[in-house]
C-alpha cells in the first residue's frame, strides 16, 4: 500500500509539472500576441477602464480554448485586470474560481469551431489533468502519511515519539507546501475546476495529518495529557477554519468538522463545562468571523448547528446542568447571530435561513430547562425565562432574526401548555366529574405565576414595538409580531388557569383576562392610526382584535357560570358588528362570525345549556329558550347590520346561523316538554318526529319570505335545505321508522285530534302550502318534490284512519285484516284519485295529476290482484263495479275537457 502511494505521488508530480509548463507556455504566447495586437493600435481607453462582470463557468473548458482566449487580452492592460493573472495583493484573498470576478475581452478574429469528437476529447484530458489528479492526490498525501505511520510501526524502524514527530513534520510540510503554492501565484485557469484549488487540497491534507498525529499522542500512546490534547486539537481546527480565507469554504468545512469533532475525541477526569462550552463559543465566532466575511451560509448553519447539538448532549448527559454556562452560551450564540452574521446592512423584507438554526436549538434549550422535571425543580425555568427575553432581544436587534421570535414564541407556549394536563385535576361539570391524568406537575405555583406574567408583559411590549415599527414595510412581520404579542401571554393566561385556578369560576385570572381584552382593542386601533393609509385595518391590527375577542372568551368561562357564558357569547355577536359602522376593518365581521361557531361548539358539549340536573323541567321557560334563543335573536341582527355596512361573506355566516339557532330553540323545546323536562339521547317519537318536520317545513317558508325581502344565498340554500330534509325526515322517520303500522305504537283514543292528525294530515297540509308557496320563486322540482309529498302524507293519513277504524288505537299489520276493511281501501284510493285529478285540473299542476294517476293505477292494481282473491260474494262485484265506473268517469272526464279545449282552439283561430 505505501508503495502505491509513493507511485501516486510521483504521477501527480509528474501531471502538474506538465500542465504547469503548458500554462507557462500558454502566457508566452499571449504577451506576444498582445504586444502585436497593441502595435495594430488597439485603443488604450477601452483598456483602461475595465468592465468587471462575474463569470459563471458553464461547461469546463479545454487548455487549447484557453489559450485562444489568452490570445485576444492586451499586455498593456494592468496585470489585476487581467482575467488569469494573478497579482500578490490576489494571492493574499481566497482562489475562489466561483467568485472571481474577470473582464471579458472582445475577440480581434474569430476562430472556427472545433469538432464535437475533439471537444470531448479535450474535456476527458482536462478534467483527467486539473480535477481528478488533484483528488486523488490530496486522498493520497493524506493516506501516505498515515501509512508511513503504520509501516514505521510494524517495521520497528522509530519509536512512538519519532514516528508522531515524523507524522507532525509532514503535516507541517504540506500544510507549507499549500502555502508556498499560493503564494507562487497559482491559479486555477480552468472554468469548472474550483473543487480542483491545489492550494487548498495541500492544507486539508496537512491539517488531517496534524489532527490525527495529536490524537494519537494522547489517545492512542498517552504523551500528552488531555488539556494540552483538547488545546492543540482545537488550535488545529480553528486554524483551519481561519485559512479558509484564503483557500475556500471546503477548508473551512473541514476545520468545522474536526473542531466539533475534538471534545468527543478527548475525555477528561475532571470535565468543565465551561471549558467546553468556551471551546465551542471560541470555535463558533470563529467560524462566524469567516462566514461574514466571505458570506459562506452554509458554513455558517453548520456552526449553528454543531455547538447546537453540544448543548442537547450536555443538558442530556447530566442532571442538572449548569445555568449559567447555558445562559451565557445561548448569549454567545445569540451575538455571533446579530453582531457577526447579520452584521452587514440587511434587507428587513427578507428572513434570514441560516437564523433558523440558532433559533431552533437556543428555543430547546429554554424548553428544556423548564420541563425537565430534576432542571425545573433545581430553579431551571427563570434561566429558561431570561434565555427567552434574550431571543426576543435578537429578533427586535435584527428583522431578520425573526426566526428567534418564533420560537422563543413556540417554546414559551409548549412550556405552559405541558403543564396543564396535571395530576388527578377534578372539575364539576354539568355532565358530572371530569377527571384529566397527567404528569406530576414540577412548576410550583410561585415561579410559573410570575415567570408567565413577565414572559407576558415582555411578549405584549415587543410585540407592539415591533409590530408598529413594521406597519409600513414589510407588513408580514408586522403581522407576526402582533401575533406573538397575543398569543403568547393568552396561553400563559389559560395554562395558569387551567393548573393552579378554579375552573368553575376564577375571578384573579377573569380579571386578568378582562385587561387582556381592553389591552389588545386598545392596541389595535393604536397600531390602526399608525397605518398608511390610517384605519386600514391590516394583518397586524386583525391579529391584535383576534387576541381581544379571545381574551373576552376566556374572561366569559372564568368569571360566569354555563348558562350567563352561553347567553352573553351569543351577545357578543352584536359588537364586532355595531363596529363596522365606525371602521371598516375587515375582521370585524369574522369576529361575529367566530362567535357562532363558539356558541356551537358550547351547546355541543353541553346541549341543555346549564347541565341536566340544573335544567328546569317547566316547559318554555326553561335555560333552553334563553340560551338557543338570545343567540339566536343576536345573530339575526348582526346579520341585519352587517347587510347594511361590510355585506361579505360574514353577513351570510351570521344569517345561517340564525336560522339554525332558531330551528335550534323550537326543537329543544319541543323534546324537552315531549320528554317530561329530560334532555337525552333516546329515540324520539312518532309526535315529537312530527313537531321537528313541522318545525323544518315551516322554518322552508320562512326562509324563502325573508329571502324575498333580502335576497340572500343563505336564505335560498337553506329554504331548499329545509324543504330536502323534511322530505328525508318524511320517507324515512314517517312512513318506514316511526310508522304505527310497523311499530304498533299507540295513535291515542281521540277519533279525530290523534297522532294520526298530528303525523300526517298537519305535515301534508304544510307541504302543500310550502309547495304553492315556493311556486315561482324556486326551482320547479322544489315544488313538484313537495306537492308529491304532500299528496303521500295525505294517502298514508286516509288509509291508516281507515286502519284506525276497524282496528282501533293499536294498528299493526299482523293484527289481519276484514274484507270490509279491504273492500274500503279500494275504494278509498279511487275517490283520493279522483279528488287529486279535480285539484290538478283546477290549479293547473301536472304533479298533481300524475299523482292522482299513480294512486288509481294503484287501485287497479289491488283490485284485481288482491281483491280478486280475498273478497267474496257481494263486496267483490262492488269492487269491480266501483272501479269500472270510475275508469269511465274519469275517461269521459277527459274527453270532454280535450273537446272543450278543441273548441278553445277553434274559436281563437277564427
Amino acid at each position: 500500500m505505501f508503495e502505491i502511494a509513493v507511485i501516486a505521488i510521483i504521477v501527480l508530480f509528474v501531471i502538474i509539472t506538465k500542465q504547469q509548463k503548458r500554462l507557462n507556455t500558454v502566457e508566452a504566447d499571449l504577451r506576444s500576441l498582445s504586444k502585436v495586437v497593441t502595435g495594430f493600435g488597439a485603443p488604450a481607453a477601452t483598456a483602461s477602464v475595465p468592465v468587471e462582470t462575474t463569470v459563471q463557468p458553464q461547461e469546463p473548458a479545454t487548455l487549447p480554448e484557453i489559450a485562444e482566449e489568452r490570445a485576444d487580452t492586451s499586455d498593456d492592460r494592468p496585470a489585476e485586470a487581467g482575467p488569469w493573472t494573478r497579482t500578490a495583493a490576489a494571492a493574499s484573498t481566497a482562489p475562489d474560481v466561483a467568485e472571481m470576478e474577470m473582464e471579458p475581452a472582445a475577440p480581434a478574429v474569430m476562430e472556427p469551431a472545433v469538432p464535437a469528437e475533439k471537444a470531448g476529447k479535450r474535456d476527458i484530458e482536462t478534467a483527467l489533468g486539473t480535477r481528478w489528479a488533484v483528488w486523488v492526490g490530496g486522498i493520497a498525501l493524506a493516506l501516505g502519511g498515515l501509512f508511513l505511520v503504520r509501516y514505521t510501526i510494524e517495521a520497528g524502524i522509530f519509536g512512538p515519539g519519532a514516528r508522531l514527530s515524523m507524522a507532525g513534520l509532514f503535516g507541517l510540510l504540506l500544510v507549507g507546501a499549500g502555502e508556498f503554492v499560493r503564494r507562487t501565484g497559482w491559479s486555477v485557469p480552468v472554468a469548472g475546476a474550483a473543487g480542483a484549488y491545489i492550494p487548498a487540497i495541500l492544507t486539508a491534507a496537512g491539517a488531517f495529518t496534524l489532527f490525527g498525529a495529536v490524537y494519537a499522542a494522547h489517545g492512542v500512546y498517552g504523551f500528552i495529557g488531555a488539556g494540552f490534547a483538547f488545546f492543540l486539537l482545537g488550535l488545529i481546527a480553528v486554524a483551519t477554519i481561519a485559512a479558509a480565507l484564503v483557500h475556500g469554504q471546503a477548508l473551512a468545512g473541514i476545520g468545522l468538522l474536526g473542531a466539533l469533532a475534538t471534545p468527543a475525541l478527548v475525555a477528561s477526569q475532571a470535565p468543565s463545562a465551561w471549558g467546553l462550552f468556551g471551546y465551542l463559543a471560541v470555535v463558533l465566532a470563529a467560524a462566524g468571523a469567516i462566514a461574514r466575511m466571505r458570506l459562506w451560509h452554509f458554513l455558517m448553519a453548520a456552526s449553528f448547528f454543531g455547538t447546537g447539538l453540544w448543548t442537547l448532549v450536555y443538558i442530556g448527559e447530566v442532571s442538572v446542568p449548569d445555568f449559567a454556562v447555558l445562559l451565557v452560551f445561548s448569549a454567545v450564540t445569540l451575538a455571533v447571530l446579530d453582531f457577526v452574521w447579520l452584521s452587514g446592512p440587511a434587507d428587513e423584507r427578507k428572513v434570514d435561513f441560516v437564523s433558523i438554526a440558532p433559533a431552533f436549538f437556543t428555543g430547546i434549550t429554554a424548553l428544556a430547562l423548564f420541563v425537565v422535571p430534576d432542571i425545573t425543580i433545581g430553579g431551571g425555568p427563570k434561566w429558561a425565562a431570561t434565555i427567552v427575553a434574550m431571543m426576543l432581544a435578537a429578533a427586535l436587534w435584527r428583522p431578520a432574526a425573526v426566526a428567534a421570535l418564533h420560537f422563543a414564541g413556540i417554546m414559551t407556549a409548549l412550556a405552559y401548555i405541558q403543564m396543564m394536563p396535571i395530576l388527578d385535576l377534578h372539575a364539576e361539570l354539568s355532565s358530572g366529574t371530569m377527571v384529566l391524568d397527567g404528569m406530576a406537575l414540577a412548576v410550583s405555583r410561585d415561579s410559573a405565576l410570575p415567570i408567565g406574567l413577565v414572559l407576558g408583559l415582555l411578549f405584549i411590549g415587543a410585540g407592539l414595538w415591533a409590530a408598529r415599527r413594521h406597519l409600513a414595510a414589510p407588513a408580514w412581520l408586522a403581522a407576526m409580531w402582533a401575533f406573538w404579542a397575543v398569543a403568547a401571554p393568552l396561553v400563559i393566561l389559560l395554562s395558569t388557569w387551567a393548573t393552579f385556578g378554579n375552573i368553575e369560576r376564577d375571578l384573579l385570572h377573569a380579571a386578568l383576562a378582562a385587561l387582556l381584552f381592553i389591552g389588545f382593542a386598545v392596541a389595535g386601533e393604536w397600531l390602526s392610526r399608525a397605518e398608511q393609509p390610517p384605519l386600514k385595518g391590516g394583518v397586524a391590527v386583525s391579529c391584535m382584535l383576534a387576541g381581544s375577542a379571545v381574551a373576552w372568551l376566556l374572561f366569559l368561562h372564568m368569571a360566569f357560570g354555563s348558562g350567563m357564558t352561553t347567553v352573553l357569547l351569543g351577545l357578543s355577536a352584536i359588537v364586532p358588528a355595531l363596529a363596522t359602522r365606525h371602521r371598516s376593518w375587515p375582521v370585524l365581521g369574522w369576529l361575529s362570525a367566530a362567535a357562532v361557531v363558539a356558541v356551537l361548539a358550547r351547546v355541543a358539549f353541553d346541549p341543555t345549556i346549564v347541565g341536566a340536573e340544573f335544567l328546569s323541567r317547566t316547559p318554555v321557560i326553561n335555560w333552553l329558550l334563553p340560551g338557543y334563543g338570545i343567540p339566536a335573536l343576536a345573530f339575526g341582527f348582526a346579520a341585519w347590520h352587517l347587510a347594511r355596512t361590510t355585506n361579505g361573506r360574514p353577513r351570510l355566516i351570521m344569517e345561517a346561523g340564525a336560522a339554525l339557532f332558531a330551528l335550534l330553540t323550537l326543537a329543544m323545546l319541543v323534546r324537552h316538554a315531549m320528554h317530561g323536562g329530560v334532555i337525552d339521547t333516546g329515540a324520539p317519537t312518532l309526535a315529537e318526529q312530527a313537531i321537528y318536520t313541522l318545525i323544518a317545513l315551516g322554518a322552508g317558508a320562512i326562509l324563502v319570505a325573508l329571502d324575498m325581502r333580502s335576497p340572500s344565498p343563505v336564505l335560498r340554500i337553506g329554504s331548499l335545505a329545509a324543504g330536502v330534509v323534511s322530505a328525508a325526515l318524511i320517507c324515512v322517520q314517517h312512513f318506514m321508522v316511526l310508522n304505527p303500522l310497523l311499530t304498533d305504537e299507540s295513535t291515542g283514543r281521540i277519533p279525530v285530534f290523534n297522532l294520526l292528525f298530528l303525523a300526517y294530515l298537519l305535515p301534508a297540509v304544510a307541504a302543500f302550502a310550502l309547495a304553492w308557496y315556493a311556486r315561482g320563486k324556486r326551482p320547479k322540482w322544489y315544488s313538484s318534490m313537495l306537492a308529491v309529498l304532500g299528496a303521500l302524507l295525505a294517502f298514508a293519513y286516509a288509509t291508516l284512519s281507515v286502519r284506525r277504524l276497524f282496528r282501533g288505537e293499536y294498528i299493526a299489520w299482523w293484527s289481519g285484516m276484514e274484507q270490509v276493511e279491504t273492500y274500503s281501501y279500494s275504494a278509498l284510493w279511487l275517490v283520493m284519485g279522483v279528488a287529486l285529478l279535480i285539484a290538478g285540473v283546477r290549479f293547473g299542476s301536472q304533479v298533481l295529476r300524475v299523482a292522482s294517476a299513480a294512486l288509481i293505477s294503484i287501485a287497479v292494481l289491488k283490485v284485481f290482484l288482491f281483491d280478486m282473491s280475498e273478497l267474496e260474494g257481494v263486496l267483490r262485484a262492488l269492487s269491480f263495479i266501483g272501479l269500472g265506473g270510475v275508469l269511465i268517469g274519469i275517461g269521459l272526464f277527459y274527453q270532454r275537457l280535450l273537446t272543450h279545449s278543441a273548441a278553445g282552439g277553434r274559436s281563437s283561430e277564427a
